[in-house]
């Protein structure tokens, strides 16, 4: 896989000719196409290209100056493949590691898109959730790391993170309203579906405070917890800015949040009040570790790639 990402551009008729030949002097731009008076929804002319991943920002930046985010369109997607030898020409001329390069107004997209939230990312945490509560009655390892995965909040957590990092007080707060209702309304049904089975005789008390070698880790958190919470904070905002979203599965499988509101829910039915600070604990430290950790990983990237950008100026 090639690292380039693939632009489709509408520009006003006014500065097609300063867009195309800025394009087309750059060795890190290829495969440019025009089409003429195609665009209907903005008017103008389109413009087609692939751009080198180190060079995405620097140009998408030098667009928004031309106005083309307020007047025209821009859209970017990854190419998976670029085989020929001119893609690997155009590769050669961007300095640097792909996977260093972030691009910012994807990121910033992105993160905004996470914030929406949904009744499907609702759905999702209150079913990763119930899950987890089923985990904690069967004492059942192998579906702590279910509920983990079926969990959507990571995608919240690293728009926190992002919103905070560039200070942005709108995205940061609606991540922050998101992420805090999506787990109340998770542990309050969960809550509400562990008294039903309490009333019917499924569970009881000693559900929660017996033994519990495989899921008693859940509800007492420990430096460890912290630990894994940083890292998997690191990762994870990393897996998301390099464009490498396989490593998100690991992330959602080192963290003990899902288990963690599960958990909370249970104690909450059965009333388990060292459980409840317990778990109440063990879920604040994981999302407040991701959350630090990812602001502090995004500050580091943007630094570097200033630092990258000056001397590369000199």
């Amino acid at each position: 896989m090639w690292p380039v990402m693939h632009l489709r551009l509408i520009v006003p008729p006014d500065r097609t000719e300063r867009v195309l030949d800025t394009l087309v002097d750059d060795p890190r731009v290829t495969s440019i196409v025009r089409l003429p008076g195609a665009a209907q929804r903005p008017k103008g002319d389109v413009i087609e290209c692939d751009v080198t991943r180190e060079a995405t920002s620097e140009i998408l930046g030098w667009l928004k100056d031309q106005g083309l985010y307020d007047e025209g369109s821009v859209a970017m997607a990854l190419v998976d493949a670029a085989p020929s030898r001119n893609a690997r020409e155009t590769e050669k001329a961007a300095p640097g590691a792909p996977d260093d390069a972030v691009i910012w107004d994807a990121v910033v997209d992105n993160a905004y898109n996470e914030a929406k939230g949904s009744w499907v990312y609702y759905a999702f945490l209150t079913l990763a959730t119930m899950i987890a509560a089923v985990a904690v009655v069967t004492d059942s390892a192998i579906l702590v790391v279910g509920a983990m995965v079926v969990g959507p909040e990571f995608g919240v957590v690293a728009a926190l993170a992002v919103g905070i990092a560039l200070r942005n007080a709108g995205l940061t707060w609606r991540s922050a309203r998101l992420l805090a209702q999506g787990f109340l309304l998770a542990i309050l049904l969960t809550t509400l579906a562990a008294l039903l089975a309490r009333a019917v005789g499924w569970i009881d008390i000693g559900d929660v405070t017996g033994a519990r070698p495989l899921t008693g880790f859940i509800w007492r958190p420990d430096k460890w917890s912290a630990v894994v919470a940083v890292l998997a904070g690191c990762a994870g905002v990393l897996s998301q800015t390099a464009g490498r979203s396989n490593a998100l599965v690991g992330v959602f499988i080192s963290v003990t949040t899902v288990p963690a509101a599960g958990d909370l829910a249970l104690s909450l039915a059965l009333w388990a009040p060292q459980h409840i600070g317990g778990a109440a604990a063990q879920l604040g430290i994981n999302l407040a570790g991701m959350t630090a950790a990812g602001v502090a990983t995004l500050l580091v990237q943007r630094r570097i790639w200033r630092m990258y950008l000056r001397v590369k100026s000199k």
